[in-house]
């Protein structure tokens, strides 16, 4: 296990003695010499009610080099948006209210926030078919505003896991079917697992099926709508609210997977899944993955060479860090407070999920 790590899983009242309280903020993206990635706000144009998409492109890289790249990716992308979490191993986290129809939606961000992001978001919407008519009606309810950015009316968590792919190196759409929506790309694994298309990039596993590695998708459907791939199977091409996640990082010691996923409580965040090993079988193969309605009901496997699990640390992203100990040292923190148990956490409380 890395020192990085090793420093996550300190004992509490030692990491309390030890690890500055202050919180970290947003990091800038790297430069293109340290990750070489077009940032996704360089793919539009124009203030928001005027934003335009100005590159479509997609990098296609050697399937060698996707796995740890989707990973760097993934982390360069939450450290722009401030290093936050979710955490949903709290006892009775999967039982927490959800928003009911018709309900106002609450403010997730606060406006500034909301500014500063706005263009990143639009070049996630970019890369996928429809980006261009989203970014129309978006635009529109902002002329229509009162000048405040409004909430993206499209949930935007599947626009953000295919800029990932886009930026990766899965450029075609026969590797990775970039979509505004989860169900899309989760069917052609589908069918890849079933024979029925050769090139994906992804192929869809039960939960225990196969080892669970950094690159990897985990999916669920919303309010629990599918347990297992065999029922998605029933429905395929059907549209269905769902939502999926980058594995960044699988910490056995504490029974939790992390992963990073986009439109979290507004933002990109990385959660941390409840996780039961599977200890009778191979390695890094999980029994379940998640609680209750939000159980995660497909693992969709990279077919790519494997990375290995200190992928999370050897980021570019948490690299940088490092330059800047009392930055590293309070995101350790961060993790350090979310890998107590939940009963000895002060005013601790479940936060909220995309």
């Amino acid at each position: 296990m890395s020192k990085f790590f090793r420093t996550l899983l300190i004992p509490a009242a030692l990491a309390a003695a030890t690890v500055v309280q202050a919180q970290p903020g947003p990091l800038d993206r790297l430069p293109v010499d340290v990750l070489d990635a077009m940032a996704p706000s360089e793919r539009v144009s124009g203030a928001p009610g005027r934003i335009a998409v100005e590159n479509r492109a997609c990098r296609n890289l050697p399937r060698g080099q996707v796995r740890q790249r989707i990973v760097d990716l993934a982390i360069q992308e939450w450290g722009y948006f401030g290093f936050t979490t979710v955490d949903e191993t709290v006892p009775g986290y999967e039982n927490r209210r959800r928003r009911q129809p018709g309900e106002p939606r609450r403010r997730r961000v606060s406006p500034e926030e909301a500014a500063r992001v706005v263009h990143s978001i639009a070049g996630y919407w970019s890369v996928t078919p429809d980006g261009s008519w989203i970014l129309e009606r978006q635009n529109r309810i902002w002329r229509a505003s009162s000048g405040a950015l409004e909430r993206w009316r499209d949930p935007w968590s599947a626009a953000f896991i295919s800029w990932v792919m886009c930026e990766g190196g899965l450029s075609e759409s026969t590797e990775f079917q970039r979509a505004i929506a989860h169900y899309v790309y989760i069917d052609q694994a589908i069918e890849a697992r079933d024979g029925k298309v050769s090139e994906a990039a992804f192929v869809a596993h039960e939960v225990g099926e196969t080892a669970v590695e950094p690159g990897d998708l985990l999916c669920r459907g919303r309010r629990g709508s599918y347990s297992t791939v065999a029922e998605r199977r029933e429905d395929l091409g059907e549209g269905t609210r769902s939502h999926c996640d980058v594995v960044v990082k699988l910490d056995e010691e504490n029974d939790r997977i992390l992963v990073i996923g986009g439109n979290v409580r507004g933002s990109v965040r990385l959660k941390f899944l409840p996780a039961r090993l599977d200890t009778d079988g191979p390695a890094n193969v999980y029994e379940s993955i998640g609680r209750g309605s939000r159980a995660v009901f497909a693992h969709l496997k990279l077919q790519a060479p494997a990375v290995g699990n200190d992928a999370f640390e050897s980021s570019p992203t948490i690299k940088a860090l490092s330059a800047d100990p009392g930055s590293l040292q309070s995101l350790q923190q961060r993790l350090v407070e979310n890998a107590r148990p939940a009963a000895t956490r002060s005013g601790s409380q479940p936060a909220g999920g995309g």
